[in-house]
Protein backbone atom coordinates (compact mmCIF):
# COMPACT_ATOMS: atom_id res chain seq x y z
CA UNK A 1 0.00 0.00 0.00
CA UNK A 2 1.41 3.33 -1.18
CA UNK A 3 1.22 6.38 0.48
CA UNK A 4 -1.77 7.68 -1.37
CA UNK A 5 -4.31 4.56 -0.30
CA UNK A 6 -2.61 5.61 3.71
CA UNK A 7 -3.85 9.26 3.09
CA UNK A 8 -7.18 8.71 1.40
CA UNK A 9 -8.22 5.98 4.39
CA UNK A 10 -6.55 8.21 7.01
CA UNK A 11 -7.99 11.09 5.76
CA UNK A 12 -11.69 9.28 5.85
CA UNK A 13 -11.19 7.89 8.94
CA UNK A 14 -10.28 10.95 10.27
CA UNK A 15 -13.33 12.94 8.94
CA UNK A 16 -15.57 10.70 10.56
CA UNK A 17 -13.97 10.02 13.89
CA UNK A 18 -13.43 14.05 13.97
CA UNK A 19 -16.30 15.07 13.35
CA UNK A 20 -18.39 12.62 15.83
CA UNK A 21 -15.88 13.93 18.37
CA UNK A 22 -16.79 17.98 17.50
CA UNK A 23 -20.36 16.82 17.81
CA UNK A 24 -19.90 14.96 21.15
CA UNK A 25 -17.94 18.01 22.47
CA UNK A 26 -20.37 20.28 20.58
CA UNK A 27 -17.57 22.21 18.80
CA UNK A 28 -18.04 23.53 15.43
CA UNK A 29 -16.29 20.37 12.90
CA UNK A 30 -14.11 22.80 11.10
CA UNK A 31 -12.17 23.72 14.48
CA UNK A 32 -11.29 20.50 15.63
CA UNK A 33 -10.72 19.01 12.33
CA UNK A 34 -7.97 21.65 11.61
CA UNK A 35 -6.41 20.99 15.07
CA UNK A 36 -6.47 17.15 14.36
CA UNK A 37 -4.81 17.59 11.02
CA UNK A 38 -2.01 19.65 12.84
CA UNK A 39 -1.80 16.84 15.24
CA UNK A 40 -2.00 14.44 12.75
CA UNK A 41 0.67 15.78 10.87
CA UNK A 42 3.66 15.56 13.66
CA UNK A 43 2.94 11.90 14.43
CA UNK A 44 6.17 10.07 13.75
CA UNK A 45 5.96 8.12 10.64
CA UNK A 46 3.04 10.10 8.80
CA UNK A 47 3.71 11.08 5.14
CA UNK A 48 4.34 14.09 4.61
CA UNK A 49 0.95 15.83 2.99
CA UNK A 50 1.63 18.71 -0.04
CA UNK A 51 -1.97 20.13 -0.55
CA UNK A 52 -1.61 20.85 -4.81
CA UNK A 53 -3.60 24.60 -5.03
CA UNK A 54 -5.14 23.72 -7.83
CA UNK A 55 -7.26 20.70 -6.32
CA UNK A 56 -8.91 23.19 -4.17
CA UNK A 57 -9.04 26.29 -6.56
CA UNK A 58 -10.32 24.15 -9.80
CA UNK A 59 -11.56 20.93 -7.94
CA UNK A 60 -13.17 22.35 -4.90
CA UNK A 61 -13.65 25.67 -4.70
CA UNK A 62 -16.08 25.42 -7.71
CA UNK A 63 -18.49 23.05 -6.22
CA UNK A 64 -18.14 24.80 -2.50
CA UNK A 65 -19.23 28.62 -3.84
CA UNK A 66 -21.95 26.97 -6.08
CA UNK A 67 -23.53 24.68 -3.30
CA UNK A 68 -23.30 27.70 -0.85
CA UNK A 69 -25.09 30.37 -3.60
CA UNK A 70 -27.59 27.69 -4.48
CA UNK A 71 -28.87 27.54 -0.67
CA UNK A 72 -28.42 30.90 0.18
CA UNK A 73 -30.90 33.30 1.82
CA UNK A 74 -31.70 35.56 -1.15
CA UNK A 75 -34.33 37.57 0.31
CA UNK A 76 -31.47 38.64 3.28
CA UNK A 77 -28.57 39.12 0.63
CA UNK A 78 -30.61 41.74 -1.62
CA UNK A 79 -31.91 43.71 1.55
CA UNK A 80 -28.42 43.64 2.46
CA UNK A 81 -26.46 43.69 -0.71
CA UNK A 82 -24.73 47.24 -0.02
CA UNK A 83 -23.59 46.53 3.58
CA UNK A 84 -22.15 42.64 1.60
CA UNK A 85 -20.76 44.57 -1.13
CA UNK A 86 -19.04 46.56 0.73
CA UNK A 87 -17.42 44.00 2.90
CA UNK A 88 -16.59 41.47 0.46
CA UNK A 89 -15.10 44.61 -1.72
CA UNK A 90 -14.30 47.46 0.12
CA UNK A 91 -12.87 45.27 3.31
CA UNK A 92 -10.95 42.84 1.50
CA UNK A 93 -9.28 45.59 -0.44
CA UNK A 94 -8.29 47.22 3.06
CA UNK A 95 -7.41 44.12 5.05
CA UNK A 96 -5.28 43.51 2.24
CA UNK A 97 -3.41 46.56 2.27
CA UNK A 98 -3.08 47.17 6.04
CA UNK A 99 -1.84 44.16 6.35
CA UNK A 100 0.80 45.08 3.59
CA UNK A 101 1.99 47.55 5.23
CA UNK A 102 2.54 46.16 8.27
CA UNK A 103 4.30 42.55 6.11
CA UNK A 104 6.68 45.54 4.65
CA UNK A 105 7.24 47.49 7.84
CA UNK A 106 7.63 45.25 10.31
CA UNK A 107 8.90 41.66 9.03
CA UNK A 108 10.76 43.43 5.60
CA UNK A 109 8.68 41.75 2.93
CA UNK A 110 9.13 43.40 -0.20
CA UNK A 111 5.68 45.75 -1.64
CA UNK A 112 4.79 43.61 -4.15
CA UNK A 113 5.06 39.99 -2.15
CA UNK A 114 2.97 41.76 0.93
CA UNK A 115 0.40 42.65 -1.11
CA UNK A 116 0.00 39.11 -2.17
CA UNK A 117 0.16 38.33 1.35
CA UNK A 118 -2.47 40.35 2.26
CA UNK A 119 -4.69 39.32 -0.55
CA UNK A 120 -3.98 35.97 0.67
CA UNK A 121 -5.69 36.42 3.90
CA UNK A 122 -8.01 38.63 3.35
CA UNK A 123 -11.00 36.61 2.21
CA UNK A 124 -13.05 34.73 4.91
CA UNK A 125 -14.83 31.41 5.10
CA UNK A 126 -17.88 31.52 6.84
CA UNK A 127 -18.64 28.13 7.28
CA UNK A 128 -17.49 27.63 11.13
CA UNK A 129 -19.10 31.17 11.77
CA UNK A 130 -22.36 29.66 10.03
CA UNK A 131 -22.44 26.22 12.02
CA UNK A 132 -21.95 28.52 15.11
CA UNK A 133 -24.58 31.30 14.58
CA UNK A 134 -27.32 28.52 13.30
CA UNK A 135 -26.88 26.23 16.43
CA UNK A 136 -27.27 29.13 18.51
CA UNK A 137 -30.39 30.29 16.45
CA UNK A 138 -28.68 33.56 16.23
CA UNK A 139 -31.05 35.95 13.58
CA UNK A 140 -31.11 34.57 10.45
CA UNK A 141 -30.11 38.39 8.73
CA UNK A 142 -26.81 37.78 10.56
CA UNK A 143 -25.93 34.74 9.38
CA UNK A 144 -26.93 35.68 5.90
CA UNK A 145 -24.63 38.87 6.02
CA UNK A 146 -22.10 36.78 7.25
CA UNK A 147 -22.40 33.98 4.46
CA UNK A 148 -22.82 36.54 1.97
CA UNK A 149 -19.91 38.41 2.72
CA UNK A 150 -18.12 35.13 2.20
CA UNK A 151 -19.68 34.09 -0.95
CA UNK A 152 -18.02 36.85 -3.03
CA UNK A 153 -15.06 38.03 -1.19
CA UNK A 154 -13.37 35.32 -2.35
CA UNK A 155 -13.86 36.48 -5.67
CA UNK A 156 -12.39 40.15 -5.04
CA UNK A 157 -9.56 38.66 -3.17
CA UNK A 158 -8.37 35.76 -5.97
CA UNK A 159 -8.55 38.81 -8.32
CA UNK A 160 -6.57 41.17 -6.26
CA UNK A 161 -4.22 37.94 -5.34
CA UNK A 162 -3.58 37.64 -8.71
CA UNK A 163 -2.77 40.83 -9.96
CA UNK A 164 -0.05 41.12 -6.57
CA UNK A 165 1.72 37.79 -7.95
CA UNK A 166 1.70 39.27 -11.65
CA UNK A 167 3.92 42.18 -10.25
CA UNK A 168 5.98 40.13 -7.81
CA UNK A 169 6.81 38.05 -11.09
CA UNK A 170 6.85 40.82 -13.75
CA UNK A 171 8.38 43.19 -11.72
CA UNK A 172 5.73 45.73 -12.24
CA UNK A 173 2.36 47.39 -11.23
CA UNK A 174 -0.06 49.49 -12.67
CA UNK A 175 -3.16 50.49 -10.25
CA UNK A 176 -5.05 51.51 -13.81
CA UNK A 177 -4.62 48.32 -15.09
CA UNK A 178 -5.18 46.11 -11.84
CA UNK A 179 -8.44 47.99 -11.51
CA UNK A 180 -9.70 47.50 -14.54
CA UNK A 181 -9.20 44.07 -14.20
CA UNK A 182 -10.62 43.60 -10.99
CA UNK A 183 -13.83 44.84 -13.24
CA UNK A 184 -13.46 43.25 -16.51
CA UNK A 185 -13.13 40.33 -14.19
CA UNK A 186 -16.48 40.68 -12.36
CA UNK A 187 -18.18 41.43 -15.27
CA UNK A 188 -17.27 38.60 -17.49
CA UNK A 189 -17.74 36.03 -14.43
CA UNK A 190 -21.52 37.42 -13.85
CA UNK A 191 -22.18 37.18 -17.71
CA UNK A 192 -20.75 33.57 -17.90
CA UNK A 193 -22.15 32.82 -14.54
CA UNK A 194 -26.25 33.82 -16.04
CA UNK A 195 -25.34 31.97 -19.49
CA UNK A 196 -24.17 28.54 -18.18
CA UNK A 197 -27.27 28.81 -15.65
CA UNK A 198 -29.60 29.34 -17.97
CA UNK A 199 -28.45 26.50 -20.16
CA UNK A 200 -28.19 24.26 -17.43
CA UNK A 201 -31.41 25.41 -16.18
CA UNK A 202 -32.98 24.39 -19.72
CA UNK A 203 -31.47 20.96 -19.52
CA UNK A 204 -32.46 20.10 -16.14
CA UNK A 205 -35.88 21.33 -16.85
CA UNK A 206 -35.83 18.20 -19.33
CA UNK A 207 -34.49 15.85 -17.54
CA UNK A 208 -36.89 14.09 -15.18
CA UNK A 209 -34.11 10.90 -14.38
CA UNK A 210 -33.08 11.96 -10.65
CA UNK A 211 -29.53 10.10 -11.17
CA UNK A 212 -28.58 12.29 -14.30
CA UNK A 213 -30.08 15.72 -13.13
CA UNK A 214 -28.06 15.10 -9.57
CA UNK A 215 -25.54 15.05 -11.46
CA UNK A 216 -25.75 17.74 -13.43
CA UNK A 217 -26.42 19.66 -10.66
CA UNK A 218 -22.96 18.56 -8.91
CA UNK A 219 -21.08 19.95 -12.22
CA UNK A 220 -22.43 23.15 -12.53
CA UNK A 221 -20.48 24.64 -10.60
CA UNK A 222 -17.37 23.49 -12.67
CA UNK A 223 -19.52 24.43 -16.19
CA UNK A 224 -19.40 28.04 -15.02
CA UNK A 225 -15.77 27.96 -13.15
CA UNK A 226 -13.96 25.93 -15.91
CA UNK A 227 -14.65 28.56 -19.07
CA UNK A 228 -14.42 31.67 -16.84
CA UNK A 229 -11.50 31.23 -15.68
CA UNK A 230 -10.05 30.03 -18.59
CA UNK A 231 -11.09 33.34 -20.73
CA UNK A 232 -9.08 35.51 -17.16
CA UNK A 233 -12.84 36.12 -16.25
CA UNK A 234 -13.30 35.65 -12.33
CA UNK A 235 -14.41 31.83 -12.05
CA UNK A 236 -15.98 32.39 -8.46
CA UNK A 237 -18.24 35.07 -9.15
CA UNK A 238 -19.06 32.29 -12.50
CA UNK A 239 -19.92 29.71 -9.89
CA UNK A 240 -21.82 31.85 -7.35
CA UNK A 241 -24.24 33.84 -10.32
CA UNK A 242 -24.91 29.65 -11.58
CA UNK A 243 -25.96 29.04 -8.18
CA UNK A 244 -27.78 32.16 -7.48
CA UNK A 245 -29.40 31.21 -10.82
CA UNK A 246 -30.44 28.14 -10.37
CA UNK A 247 -31.18 28.56 -6.93
CA UNK A 248 -33.88 31.04 -8.24
CA UNK A 249 -35.39 28.68 -11.15
CA UNK A 250 -34.66 25.42 -9.75
CA UNK A 251 -37.90 24.89 -6.91
CA UNK A 252 -39.99 25.96 -10.52
CA UNK A 253 -38.28 23.21 -12.44
CA UNK A 254 -37.22 20.51 -10.46
CA UNK A 255 -39.25 17.36 -10.00
CA UNK A 256 -39.61 16.71 -6.33
CA UNK A 257 -38.12 13.40 -6.27
CA UNK A 258 -35.04 14.69 -8.06
CA UNK A 259 -35.14 17.68 -5.31
CA UNK A 260 -35.53 15.19 -2.32
CA UNK A 261 -32.51 13.20 -3.88
CA UNK A 262 -30.42 16.41 -4.43
CA UNK A 263 -31.01 17.73 -1.14
CA UNK A 264 -29.70 14.79 0.57
CA UNK A 265 -26.52 14.45 -1.73
CA UNK A 266 -25.29 17.45 -1.56
CA UNK A 267 -25.63 17.48 2.25
CA UNK A 268 -23.48 14.33 2.66
CA UNK A 269 -21.06 15.96 -0.20
CA UNK A 270 -20.78 19.44 1.50
CA UNK A 271 -19.93 17.62 4.89
CA UNK A 272 -17.30 15.14 2.66
CA UNK A 273 -15.45 18.30 0.70
CA UNK A 274 -15.09 20.88 3.99
CA UNK A 275 -13.85 18.16 5.96
CA UNK A 276 -11.16 16.77 4.23
CA UNK A 277 -10.16 20.66 3.16
CA UNK A 278 -9.67 21.51 6.94
CA UNK A 279 -8.37 18.09 7.80
CA UNK A 280 -5.64 18.73 4.75
CA UNK A 281 -4.81 22.48 5.77
CA UNK A 282 -3.94 21.13 9.48
CA UNK A 283 -1.57 18.59 8.03
CA UNK A 284 0.14 21.28 6.08
CA UNK A 285 1.86 22.72 9.28
CA UNK A 286 4.82 20.24 9.41
CA UNK A 287 5.76 20.83 6.56
CA UNK A 288 5.62 24.83 6.40
CA UNK A 289 7.65 24.83 9.93
CA UNK A 290 10.35 22.55 8.15
CA UNK A 291 11.15 25.10 5.56
CA UNK A 292 11.44 28.00 8.01
CA UNK A 293 14.35 26.50 9.81
CA UNK A 294 16.97 29.44 9.60
CA UNK A 295 14.16 31.95 11.25
CA UNK A 296 14.08 32.13 15.19
CA UNK A 297 10.61 31.00 16.86
CA UNK A 298 10.20 33.94 19.19
CA UNK A 299 11.11 35.69 16.32
CA UNK A 300 8.32 33.97 13.79
CA UNK A 301 5.79 33.48 16.90
CA UNK A 302 6.18 37.72 17.09
CA UNK A 303 5.60 38.34 13.57
CA UNK A 304 2.42 35.78 13.09
CA UNK A 305 0.89 37.36 16.74
CA UNK A 306 1.38 40.63 14.43
CA UNK A 307 -0.44 39.60 11.13
CA UNK A 308 -3.24 37.90 13.47
CA UNK A 309 -3.77 40.69 15.15
CA UNK A 310 -3.85 43.26 12.26
CA UNK A 311 -6.20 40.75 10.93
CA UNK A 312 -9.09 40.90 12.96
CA UNK A 313 -8.53 44.30 14.45
CA UNK A 314 -9.14 45.86 10.99
CA UNK A 315 -12.32 44.19 10.39
CA UNK A 316 -13.37 44.99 14.17
CA UNK A 317 -12.40 48.84 13.29
CA UNK A 318 -14.28 48.47 9.74
CA UNK A 319 -17.61 47.18 11.33
CA UNK A 320 -17.34 50.02 13.96
CA UNK A 321 -16.37 52.90 11.38
CA UNK A 322 -18.44 52.05 8.22
CA UNK A 323 -21.84 51.63 8.94
CA UNK A 324 -21.67 54.97 10.99
CA UNK A 325 -20.78 56.39 8.06
CA UNK A 326 -23.21 55.03 5.55
CA UNK A 327 -25.80 55.84 8.59
CA UNK A 328 -24.85 59.41 8.19
CA UNK A 329 -25.14 59.67 4.38
CA UNK A 330 -28.27 57.35 4.09
CA UNK A 331 -30.71 58.62 6.55
CA UNK A 332 -33.94 57.40 4.54
CA UNK A 333 -36.45 55.52 6.76
CA UNK A 334 -35.75 52.22 5.17
CA UNK A 335 -32.00 52.49 5.66
CA UNK A 336 -32.91 52.92 9.38
CA UNK A 337 -34.68 49.91 9.96
CA UNK A 338 -31.85 47.96 8.40
CA UNK A 339 -29.38 49.04 11.04
CA UNK A 340 -28.34 46.65 13.71
CA UNK A 341 -27.02 47.59 17.28
CA UNK A 342 -23.17 47.09 18.52
CA UNK A 343 -23.46 43.70 19.88
CA UNK A 344 -24.76 42.24 16.36
CA UNK A 345 -21.70 43.92 14.53
CA UNK A 346 -19.01 42.67 17.22
CA UNK A 347 -20.84 39.54 16.36
CA UNK A 348 -20.49 39.80 12.68
CA UNK A 349 -16.55 41.24 13.44
CA UNK A 350 -15.46 38.48 15.52
CA UNK A 351 -16.62 35.92 12.75
CA UNK A 352 -14.34 36.84 10.16
CA UNK A 353 -12.43 33.04 10.14
CA UNK A 354 -9.78 32.29 7.75
CA UNK A 355 -9.95 28.92 6.15
CA UNK A 356 -8.71 26.55 2.93
CA UNK A 357 -9.10 29.02 -0.15
CA UNK A 358 -6.37 31.15 1.88
CA UNK A 359 -4.02 28.63 2.29
CA UNK A 360 -4.45 27.32 -1.02
CA UNK A 361 -4.09 30.27 -2.37
CA UNK A 362 -0.61 30.59 -0.55
CA UNK A 363 0.78 27.40 -1.86
CA UNK A 364 -0.33 28.65 -5.49
CA UNK A 365 2.13 31.41 -5.10
CA UNK A 366 5.27 30.47 -7.91
CA UNK A 367 8.33 29.24 -6.84
CA UNK A 368 10.15 31.49 -9.21
CA UNK A 369 9.91 35.18 -10.91
CA UNK A 370 11.09 36.56 -14.21
CA UNK A 371 14.96 35.91 -14.61
CA UNK A 372 14.56 32.37 -12.23
CA UNK A 373 15.16 33.66 -9.11
CA UNK A 374 13.01 32.63 -6.21
CA UNK A 375 9.52 34.09 -5.09
CA UNK A 376 10.57 36.38 -1.96
CA UNK A 377 9.71 35.28 1.10
CA UNK A 378 7.49 32.36 0.03
CA UNK A 379 7.82 30.11 2.79
CA UNK A 380 7.16 32.96 5.19
CA UNK A 381 4.39 33.92 3.50
CA UNK A 382 2.85 30.13 4.11
CA UNK A 383 3.47 30.20 7.63
CA UNK A 384 2.00 33.66 7.98
CA UNK A 385 -0.83 32.48 6.29
CA UNK A 386 -1.76 29.44 8.16
CA UNK A 387 -1.15 31.35 10.89
CA UNK A 388 -3.91 33.73 10.32
CA UNK A 389 -6.25 30.48 9.41
CA UNK A 390 -5.38 28.52 12.75
CA UNK A 391 -6.08 31.60 15.27
CA UNK A 392 -8.85 32.49 13.91
CA UNK A 393 -10.46 28.91 13.17
CA UNK A 394 -9.66 28.10 16.61
CA UNK A 395 -9.42 31.42 18.89
CA UNK A 396 -12.56 33.30 17.06
CA UNK A 397 -14.24 30.13 16.63
CA UNK A 398 -14.02 28.55 20.37
CA UNK A 399 -15.35 32.02 22.31
CA UNK A 400 -17.80 33.23 19.38
CA UNK A 401 -20.37 31.01 20.92
CA UNK A 402 -19.60 32.50 24.75
CA UNK A 403 -19.72 35.98 22.59
CA UNK A 404 -23.36 35.44 21.05
CA UNK A 405 -24.50 34.04 24.85
CA UNK A 406 -22.99 36.88 26.80
CA UNK A 407 -24.54 39.61 24.04
CA UNK A 408 -27.65 37.50 24.30
CA UNK A 409 -28.41 37.79 20.21
CA UNK A 410 -30.18 35.05 19.83
CA UNK A 411 -33.26 34.76 18.38
CA UNK A 412 -35.06 31.28 18.44
CA UNK A 413 -38.70 32.59 18.22
CA UNK A 414 -38.32 34.25 15.07
CA UNK A 415 -36.89 31.09 12.85
CA UNK A 416 -40.21 28.97 14.71
CA UNK A 417 -42.60 32.42 13.64
CA UNK A 418 -41.07 32.11 9.98
CA UNK A 419 -41.29 28.32 9.81
CA UNK A 420 -44.65 28.21 11.35
CA UNK A 421 -46.39 31.25 8.79
CA UNK A 422 -44.88 28.84 6.07
CA UNK A 423 -46.83 26.11 7.03
CA UNK A 424 -49.86 27.78 7.48
CA UNK A 425 -50.16 29.56 4.62
CA UNK A 426 -48.81 26.35 2.43
CA UNK A 427 -51.79 24.45 4.49
CA UNK A 428 -54.45 27.54 3.07
CA UNK A 429 -53.10 27.22 -0.20
CA UNK A 430 -53.87 23.10 0.05
CA UNK A 431 -57.44 23.77 0.85
CA UNK A 432 -58.18 25.99 -1.67
CA UNK A 433 -57.02 23.53 -4.03
CA UNK A 434 -58.89 21.32 -2.56
CA UNK A 435 -61.87 23.09 -3.13
CA UNK A 436 -61.17 23.96 -6.42
CA UNK A 437 -61.02 19.86 -7.45
CA UNK A 438 -64.14 19.57 -6.03
CA UNK A 439 -65.76 20.67 -8.50
CA UNK A 440 -64.02 18.71 -11.14
CA UNK A 441 -66.04 15.84 -12.82
CA UNK A 442 -62.99 13.18 -12.32
CA UNK A 443 -63.14 13.32 -8.29
CA UNK A 444 -65.00 11.45 -5.60
CA UNK A 445 -66.64 13.16 -3.51
CA UNK A 446 -65.50 10.62 -0.35
CA UNK A 447 -61.86 11.63 -1.59
CA UNK A 448 -61.99 15.34 -1.55
CA UNK A 449 -64.14 14.81 1.98
CA UNK A 450 -61.36 12.93 3.64
CA UNK A 451 -58.50 15.36 2.30
CA UNK A 452 -60.09 18.15 3.14
CA UNK A 453 -60.74 16.58 6.71
CA UNK A 454 -57.06 16.67 7.16
CA UNK A 455 -55.88 19.92 6.07
CA UNK A 456 -58.75 21.19 7.77
CA UNK A 457 -57.41 19.59 11.16
CA UNK A 458 -53.42 20.73 10.24
CA UNK A 459 -54.95 24.29 9.52
CA UNK A 460 -56.89 24.30 13.10
CA UNK A 461 -53.42 22.96 14.48
CA UNK A 462 -51.49 25.38 13.54
CA UNK A 463 -53.52 28.08 13.90
CA UNK A 464 -53.70 27.63 17.24
CA UNK A 465 -50.00 27.59 17.76
CA UNK A 466 -49.85 30.91 16.36
CA UNK A 467 -52.29 31.91 18.49
CA UNK A 468 -54.81 32.45 16.53
CA UNK A 469 -57.34 30.80 17.75
CA UNK A 470 -58.13 28.46 21.46
CA UNK A 471 -55.71 25.29 21.56
CA UNK A 472 -58.36 22.52 21.79
CA UNK A 473 -56.03 19.63 22.57
CA UNK A 474 -54.55 19.96 18.55
CA UNK A 475 -51.21 19.14 19.44
CA UNK A 476 -51.65 16.56 21.84
CA UNK A 477 -53.96 14.64 19.26
CA UNK A 478 -50.92 15.33 16.32
CA UNK A 479 -48.28 13.92 18.60
CA UNK A 480 -50.72 10.46 19.16
CA UNK A 481 -51.37 10.60 15.78
CA UNK A 482 -47.86 10.90 14.82
CA UNK A 483 -46.48 8.75 17.28
CA UNK A 484 -48.82 5.90 16.14
CA UNK A 485 -47.74 6.34 12.35
CA UNK A 486 -44.56 5.86 13.47
CA UNK A 487 -44.89 2.29 15.35
CA UNK A 488 -46.92 1.24 12.22
CA UNK A 489 -44.06 2.27 9.70
CA UNK A 490 -42.10 0.82 12.11
CA UNK A 491 -44.00 -2.54 11.21
CA UNK A 492 -43.61 -2.03 8.04
CA UNK A 493 -40.02 -2.17 7.50
CA UNK A 494 -39.79 -5.21 9.94
CA UNK A 495 -41.94 -7.24 8.09
CA UNK A 496 -40.02 -5.95 4.68
CA UNK A 497 -36.65 -6.85 6.44
CA UNK A 498 -38.57 -10.05 7.08
CA UNK A 499 -39.32 -10.75 3.82
CA UNK A 500 -35.81 -10.15 2.56
CA UNK A 501 -34.24 -12.81 5.04
CA UNK A 502 -37.06 -16.05 3.86
CA UNK A 503 -35.88 -14.80 -0.09
CA UNK A 504 -39.48 -14.14 -0.85
CA UNK A 505 -38.28 -10.45 -2.30
CA UNK A 506 -35.32 -9.31 -2.98
CA UNK A 507 -32.86 -6.73 -1.49
CA UNK A 508 -33.56 -4.26 -4.20
CA UNK A 509 -37.17 -4.32 -4.11
CA UNK A 510 -37.19 -4.22 -0.05
CA UNK A 511 -34.69 -1.04 -0.06
CA UNK A 512 -37.13 0.64 -2.76
CA UNK A 513 -40.56 0.10 -0.21
CA UNK A 514 -38.36 0.96 2.59
CA UNK A 515 -37.45 4.07 1.23
CA UNK A 516 -40.79 5.14 0.03
CA UNK A 517 -41.96 4.48 3.77
CA UNK A 518 -38.89 6.64 4.89
CA UNK A 519 -39.97 9.56 2.91
CA UNK A 520 -43.38 8.94 4.31
CA UNK A 521 -42.18 9.36 7.94
CA UNK A 522 -40.00 12.23 6.95
CA UNK A 523 -43.07 14.03 6.65
CA UNK A 524 -44.02 14.04 10.90
CA UNK A 525 -43.31 17.22 12.41
CA UNK A 526 -42.10 14.77 15.89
Amino acid sequence: MNHSELLIGGLLVAIAGLGAFARRLSIPYPIVLVVGGVVFGFIPGVPTVKLDPNVVLVVFLPILVYSAAFFANLGDIKSNLRGITLSSVGLVLVTMAVVAVVAHGLIGIPWAAAFALGAVISPTDPLAAGVIMRGLDVPRRLVSAVEGEGLFNDATALVAYRVAVAAVVAGSFSLGQATLALIADAAGGIAIGLAVGWIIAEVRKRTPDPQISVTISLVSGYAAFVPANALGASGVLAAVTTGIYMGIRGPSIIPARVRLQGFFTWDILDFIINSALFVLVGLQLRGIVRSLSGYQTSQLIGWALAICGVTVLIRMVWFFTVPYLIRALDRRVSQRERRVGPGPRLVIGWSGMRGAVSLAAALALPLTVNGGGPFPDRNLILFLTFAVIFATLVVQGLSLPMLIRRLHISDESAAQTEELKARLVATKAALAQIDALAAEEWTREDTIERMRAAYQFRKRRLAARAGKIEDDGYEDRSLQYQQALQAVLAAQRDALVELRGEGTISNETMNRVIQELDLEESRLEI
